[in-house]
């Protein structure tokens, strides 16, 4: 065993590049736990290597005693303790050598264990530093093999996994194929691959855009957000800083090539590109789009959002299985909650918002208050040429009005055609000259 661990070490330290002090620390480890096992003892014991014979040596602190009452008790009688130690005395305890007997068929069983699992974590530490910088960024692979459920993927002669979670459950997968991922995180402590890769992630769209597109990758276009359920659709915002530059005509690219170029790696999965806005009610009406909204109620304190559609369009904003309302509040980041109005009372407020319209116009054309005119277009006019063409009577006829506002709208009425007159007389002048 001794010359055979000494060649083993030195072969592991030349090839894997491992310190050989580093793999005698863990077979040491590893031995002191087969040997208490195997000593069935209760006491600390200490295991030494020597570097240059190879020698195990089992070490205890033994009590002294007078005689022993067990032959398995871990204890060393006076008379032989003395040999060595002289000047002991019963009840003293001593540095002893309790190697097994049989120790040597154990020692090498763990010593090969421990070493083994000082290689792989030694490969997963290569591994770690090796890929660290890449966290977070697509890299490429391929396929060599599936283990329950798991696909294994080779990335230059590093192994990584894709979970189960991790794939898109409408894909197939196969042996040699070459696959696109994201490199999620390096778990080191994990017993399979270290590397652990995704394809189901948010980011690995956000990442697949950055790739396709070059106004995204130079900062030109930024990503505002990504929700995603893989497999199905995914909704991404985009802004531009620069007013000249159209971010969603950008992700598209010419003809659609560069987002068909990313639906095709994302085995169809459909995909929605949100133009991002400030405004939070804008943004929301962007990312309910195919629908078109009514009106939003925003909520601040609680970042709520409550929208309103009609009855046609709130399958829209829904979507199928709600999947459209969904991705849009984790686009945002805020709660919706769509209500559904009423057809026919939409049409009556946008008449009563015209006719509010209207009164406005007229109130500030005729120097009148706002009630006034209102009365006037509910009362069916709706222009200053309409109201100076009725007669008396029909003015005096305008509901609402008391007598005060009555000469008050007749007094403006008089001014106005009072004021085109003199503007006609003025024209008729100044064409005969």
């Amino acid at each position: 065993m001794n010359s055979e661990l000494l060649t083993i070490l030195e072969y592991i330290e030349q090839e894997r590049g491992i310190n050989r002090s580093v793999l005698i620390e863990a077979v040491q480890k590893a031995l002191k736990s087969a040997a208490k096992k195997g000593l069935n003892a209760t006491t600390d014991l200490d295991v030494k290597i020597d570097e240059l014979t190879g020698e195990i040596k089992v070490i205890a602190q033994l009590e002294v005693v007078e005689c022993l009452l067990d032959k398995n008790q871990l204890a060393v009688e006076h008379e032989e303790a003395v040999k060595k130690y002289p000047d002991c005395q019963i009840g003293d305890h001593v540095e002893w050598v309790v190697t097994p007997k049989n120790f040597g068929r154990i020692a090498a069983q763990t010593a090969k264990q421990a070493i083994m699992q000082q290689i792989r974590q030694a490969e997963k530490e290569s591994i770690k530093a090796e890929f660290e910088d890449k966290v977070g960024e697509l890299v490429n692979g391929v396929i060599r093999r599936f283990d329950h459920g798991n696909i294994i993927v080779e990335l230059n002669k590093a192994e990584a996994v894709i979970g189960r979670r991790d794939k898109m459950q409408a894909e197939q997968y196969m042996v040699g194929e070459r696959v696109t991922a994201l490199l999620k995180k390096i778990d080191t402590e994990t017993s399979g691959p270290s590397l652990i890769l995704s394809r189901t992630s948010p980011r690995f769209v956000a990442k697949l855009f950055e790739r396709e597109v070059s106004e995204i990758h130079d900062g030109v276009v930024e990503i505002k957000g990504v929700a995603r359920e893989a497999g199905l659709r995914t909704k991404i915002a985009v802004d531009s800083a620069d007013d000249h530059i159209d971010p969603i005509g950008a992700c598209v690219g010419m003809r659609g090539m560069r987002v068909r170029n990313i639906t095709d790696e994302l085995n169809g999965e459909r995909v929605d590109i949100i133009r991002y806005d400030s405004d939070i009610a804008e943004y929301v009406k962007n990312a309910l789009q195919p629908a078109e909204l009514t009106s939003v109620e925003v909520d601040e304190e609680e970042q709520a959002l409550t929208v309103y559609v009609t009855k046609e369009q709130s399958r829209l904003a829904f979507g199928k299985k709600a999947q459209n309302v969904r991705l849009a509040s984790k686009l945002m980041g805020w709660s919706i909650n769509i209500e559904t109005i009423n057809e026919e009372e939409l049409f009556e407020e946008s008449i009563e918002e015209r006719r509010e319209q209207i009164a406005n116009e007229l109130a500030e054309t005729l120097d009148l208050d706002n009630h006034i005119t209102l009365a006037a277009v509910n009362s069916g006019f709706l222009s200053v040429e309409g109201l100076s063409e009725a007669d008396e009577e029909a003015i005096e006829a305008i509901e609402g009005l008391d007598d005060e506002d009555i000469d008050a709208l007749k007094a403006s009425l008089a001014n106005v055609n009072s004021s085109e007159e003199d503007a006609d007389i003025d024209s008729d002048i100044a064409s005969e000259e």
